[in-house]
């Protein structure tokens, strides 16, 4: 982003450096994980509830927000690495409760797994379903090419501009524009440009703008389609990956959504009864009651 400076700070992990936003005092901390091209501005109603009661951390991924690029193609494995060493270098000791929406759901599953006593419990929200994704059929195939060629456009069009203004406008209420260069730049364009003004609508006020700023930058989008090209091995790696056994995990999923397989043997299911796929957004109160269950446990624990 360039218009707007970073809410938080940038953590040196190396190579390369990310965006790491903090609110509130206390442990377990709470890390929130995004989805597949979100940056941390999507948790802000749900991170300020839970900064009143724990610490709680929410990041860009490499190439989103704030944070620098990092080299393609990207890997569950590079994407868990980077999480463990930004809260490494963040001075934020385990244990911690992790949430994640969506393809976060992956990335905190995976951090589990690899890491389970730094992990005191999983908020999965509405989390990507892994054996939807592996094998993958010809239909999910052919849906994963359209939405990564639409978002190697949405690049195109960010480089001269175009998203920006179309999403401010769509912010502001405007529809004209929006409609005239979404069906100038591809069938589906206007419909991906108003879901995401849909979602951004729902997040706090004084971030929208950061956001429409988020989706103005060529890198985004860029990013969102190397996320995406890295779905199909993130999905058969968590088919194979073992159960969770002492982490207790909450799934957060929308009513009329498939059941979800168990992946701990702790492992209870809420639904959404309000909610489609962006619960934090729809009913966020769900997200912080279940962190607040998970650090009741965790303190009791000790």
């Amino acid at each position: 982003m360039t218009r707007f400076p970073p809410p938080g700070r940038l953590v040196d992990i190396g190579d390369r450096r990310l965006h790491l936003y903090e609110m509130g005092k206390g442990s377990p901390a709470v890390l929130l994980e995004s989805g597949i091209a979100a940056s941390s501005l999507n948790w802000r109603a749900v991170q300020t509830e839970i900064a009143k009661f724990t610490r709680v951390l929410s990041y860009d991924r490499a190439g989103l927000g704030w944070s620098d690029p990092a080299p393609v193609p990207f890997s569950l494995d590079s994407l868990v690495e980077d999480l463990h060493e930004l809260l490494a270098s963040a001075g934020a000791p385990p244990p911690y409760i992790l949430v994640g929406h969506s393809f976060g759901g992956l990335i905190i599953r995976s951090f589990a797994g690899r890491y389970p006593k730094e992990a005191a419990g999983l908020v999965l929200v509405d989390t990507v379903r892994p054996e939807e994704w592996n094998p993958l059929s010809s239909e999910k195939r052919r849906m994963l090419i359209r939405a990564i060629g639409l978002s190697r456009r949405g690049a195109m069009l960010a480089r001269i501009g175009v998203v920006g203004w179309c999403l401010r406008s769509l912010i502001a209420g405007g529809r004209w524009l929006p409609k005239t260069v979404g069906k100038a730049a591809s069938g589906r364009g206007l419909e991906v440009m108003k879901r995401i003004g849909r979602e951004v609508a729902k997040m706090p006020p004084e971030v929208w703008p950061m956001i429409a700023d988020h989706w103005s930058q060529p890198k985004s989008f860029s990013s969102m389609a190397a996320h995406l090209e890295a779905l199909p091995e993130a999905a058969r790696a968590m088919c194979s990956a073992g159960p969770l056994a002492e982490i207790p995990v909450i799934a957060l999923t929308p009513a009329a959504s498939a059941p979800l397989l168990p992946i701990a043997a702790n492992f209870r299911i809420i639904p959404a009864k309000k909610s489609a796929h962006w619960i934090h957004l729809d009913e966020p109160e769900l997200v912080v009651a279940a962190v607040r269950e998970l650090i009741q446990t965790c303190r009791e624990s000790v």
